[in-house]
């Protein structure tokens, strides 16, 4: 399996186990997360949920040559890839979910970590979304979130120059709670998780849903305008020159374009 679920002490945690091949993310593992982020939101005996990755590695984002034989399309599609499904059941669960970054977030790796509750980094992380290098677009509302969270200057950074950045950085972002070295981060996110065992569940959901109403609906807008740019992008002839160069193992040239 490459996605390990398992609940201990009222917390379920999704770990990707695919360290091979760098944690890369498949359909197959979309859909596993996505069921078991859909089956804890329904199970009253869990209190919250974590995800994290392996160690030094979180994930290095989509599996490319998966992602090419089925590319998503626009959100709220009829037929919703898996990793729609997924982002959709990250964005309503009403369970706190926490992260644990054990190293390297790229991509999709980084832009989940925006609809998480509680982030905690090593000092050994290492994010970024370099969609635009992949003559891509921002996703799952990445470009509303990033910039409000950190300005339009510094996610221009991220987004537009898709510069890599810290643990340390994506705390002073307001990403990221806090970094620990890399062997404490999985325990203290645990930690983290189990104390809301002791606080009354219905108390925590609806605070999480206040906090979160006034953008929802905006957010599922700019998700669903992102998905349809991001579609149409997978058939760009620069993304076309960016994906024959990642599998020719050569830098892409952007020259005649």
């Amino acid at each position: 399996m490459t996605i390990r679920t398992a609940t201990l002490n009222h917390v379920l945690t999704i770990e990707i186990a695919r360290p091979e091949k760098k944690n890369a993310l498949t359909q197959a593992m979309y859909t596993a997360m996505a069921e078991a982020l859909i089956a804890a939101n329904a199970d009253n005996s869990v209190r919250a949920v974590l995800i994290t990755g392996q160690p030094g590695i979180f994930t290095s984002g989509n599996d490319i040559e998966d992602f090419m034989q089925r590319p998503p399309g626009g959100a709220g599609a009829g037929d919703q890839p898996p990793v729609a499904r997924f982002m959709g059941a990250l964005l309503d669960c009403e369970k706190p979910v926490i992260a644990a970054v054990t190293g390297a977030a790229i991509g999709i790796g980084t832009t989940m970590l925006l609809h998480c509750d509680l982030v905690y980094v090593s000092d050994e992380a290492r994010l970024a979304m370099p969609f635009v290098s992949l003559g891509l677009v921002p996703e799952y509302a990445s470009s509303l979130l990033l910039p409000a969270l950190m300005g339009h200057v510094k996610a221009a950074e991220k987004l537009m120059l898709g510069e890599p950045f810290s643990g340390s950085d994506a705390v002073d972002c307001g990403i990221a709670n806090a970094v620990l070295p890399a062997n404490e981060v999985v325990n203290h996110a645990r930690r983290m998780a189990e104390r809301f065992n002791a606080l009354p569940p219905s108390a925590v959901r609806e605070t999480k849903r206040l906090m979160r109403a006034p953008n929802q609906s905006r957010i599922r807008e700019v998700m669903a305008a992102e998905g349809a740019l991001f579609a149409t992008r997978l058939r760009s002839p620069e993304a076309m020159e960016a994906f024959q160069a990642f599998f020719q193992k050569r830098q892409p040239d952007f020259s005649q374009f």
